[in-house]
């Protein structure tokens, strides 16, 4: 389960500014505090871990060994199956650690919120400054933090950039851009405690982005070159598939021609490259906005992003 979670009617999600595509959650006005953050999308419960039970002829119950259940303690809802050496990492723990990341005062906390029966929380935040590709096309940088409760994934903090003409998320995949991830183990505080200095490089980082995405609307490719792309991208695998393949190719490749912000990047790799992110960002799963959010920031959705700045990086080579 990946949409949002809701409690009592409400969904479990805060935003500053302009409201998310499914117009869920709690609108603050003014730059939120990790507090504000953590109160407003509905974070402020605790997950515990509790001996994992079988029962046997509805009546004996016997102990899992080396299994625990990860419980949301104001609902009593069970959010994952976990071991022994899984440790609970609160979500003030965690936030904590992203204000250690952002510096007091210098970022903005946009959105944050749950999904599932809350098993997986996210925040975004955004940073000072921005990246200006080709003169015009402005792309924000953000630092997108993601838990989970469940024993599904790591803690991750990662380099998340926004174009503002489309609202494309840009999922990379270049050397530094993976971000901290870091194991629920008895010394995970403490490991989140110095993730920060790890991330110290973010300026960097980006002047690195600033320097690929700006090479990316230099290079021209033609009709035949951005064809064969989008078919690296999105290989056949089996003729049930393959109508369904093609259907993806060929909106991607109207969405280099007409999509949001073509204008500003038709013709180059960079507007080959934000054809995939719009497609996975605002076209897929279009029908389940909450499937779509996951899909964009931690699925399918982002993997392909990855795959589509590999791929662009390697043809600047």
């Amino acid at each position: 389960m990946h949409e949002l979670n809701f409690i009592n009617g409400r969904a479990s999600m805060m935003y500053v500014g302009t409201a998310p595509w499914h117009n869920l959650g709690v609108k603050l006005d003014q730059p939120a505090t990790a507090e504000e953050a953590i109160i407003s999308a509905g974070l402020d419960y605790a997950v515990v871990k509790k001996p994992l039970q079988a029962v046997i002829n509805k009546r004996q119950h016997v102990l899992v060994a080396n299994n625990f259940a990860t419980l949301r303690t104001d609902t009593n809802q069970v959010l994952g199956v976990v071991g022994e050496r899984y440790t609970v990492l609160q979500n003030r723990e965690a936030f904590t650690f992203f204000d250690a990341l952002t510096g007091t005062g210098e970022a903005i906390y946009e959105t944050a919120g749950a999904l599932g029966n809350g098993e997986r929380i996210w925040i975004l935040a955004k940073l000072p400054g921005y990246i200006k590709v080709h003169g015009k096309d402005i792309v924000n940088k953000y630092l997108l933090l993601c838990n989970s409760h469940d024993g599904s994934s790591l803690v991750r903090a990662k380099l998340t950039p926004i174009r503002v003409v489309c609202n494309n998320t840009l999922s990379l995949a270049l050397s530094g851009t993976e971000g901290v991830r870091i194991r629920h183990t008895p010394s995970a505080v403490e490991k989140l405690e110095q993730a920060h200095k790890l991330l110290g490089l973010t300026n960097q980082l980006y002047d690195q982005l600033d320097f690929i995405f700006n090479r990316m609307a230099l290079k021209r490719v033609t009709d035949k070159q951005l064809i064969e792309y989008v078919k690296k991208l999105i290989p056949s695998t089996d003729a049930e598939n393959q109508t369904r393949t093609e259907n993806t190719r060929s909106k991607i490749l109207e969405l280099h021609e007409s999509g949001q912000g073509a204008t500003l990047a038709r013709g180059t790799l960079w507007g080959g490259y934000n054809a995939v992110t719009e497609f996975t960002d605002h076209i897929l799963h279009s029908r389940d906005q909450s499937r779509r959010l996951h899909s964009a920031w931690f699925g399918g959705g982002e993997r392909l992003k990855m795959k589509a700045f590999e791929l662009a990086s390697s043809m600047l080579n």
